[in-house]
């Protein structure tokens, strides 16, 4: 435990003395996984699983698609203002 005195420069001295500690001590989690795998270890696992192309009877849109439709809206939103400013009164 720390002393009430100690400033910023030896609590520093300190972690530096503990972060360079030969022997980390592993965590919680990582003693209890590795005490659950010493008898059933875990199979191997895809780095990224493979996509479920199953949806619900309906076809995705592609990304061009998806692309005219946001750039369509952002077009007629501009021509919308522009209209509503550009009126005579």
């Amino acid at each position: 435990m720390p002393e009430q005195g100690q400033d910023g420069q030896e609590r520093e001295f300190d972690l530096r003395w503990a972060d360079s500690a030969e022997h980390k001590e592993p965590s919680a989690r990582a003693r209890m996984l590795a005490a659950r795998w010493k008898h059933n270890p875990p199979g191997p696992v895809p780095f990224r699983p493979e996509p479920d192309h199953r949806r619900s009877g309906r076809r995705s849109r592609s990304s061009w698609v998806s692309t005219a439709v946001v750039l369509g809206s952002v077009a007629a939103v501009i021509l919308l203002l522009g209209y509503l400013n550009f009126r005579p009164y």
